[in-house]
């Protein structure tokens, strides 16, 4: 399998619907990463320091581009864009193959 690179793009917070429907006090945008935040990934193994719900999240991405998929409509098929699908405070990672 490929050597995957995931880097943090952007981390975003909906305040409006943490305000309506999260208990006070939450703490936004995620926590568990920071932008340009990079995490090196073999053998399709979520690293120790990274989210299990966003792993969950991107890990097709992941697995087909390890296993030499890509995605059409980007301009660099070696890349592609995935995200934490938390409504209140999604993560948005850029998924690159680096290695075989």
């Amino acid at each position: 399998m490929a050597t995957l690179k995931i880097t943090v793009l952007k981390r975003m917070a909906n305040q409006e619907l943490a305000d309506r429907y999260c208990v006070s006090g939450v703490r936004l945008p995620c926590r568990n990463f920071t932008e340009g935040q990079e995490f090196v990934v073999q053998g399709g193994e979520r690293p120790t320091d990274f989210c299990a719900w966003a792993w969950n999240d991107i890990h097709k991405v992941n697995l087909c581009m390890a296993r030499g998929g890509c995605f059409s409509g980007y301009k660099d098929t070696n890349t592609a864009i995935a995200c934490c699908t938390d409504g209140i405070q999604p993560v948005v990672f850029k998924v690159e193959k680096v290695g075989d």
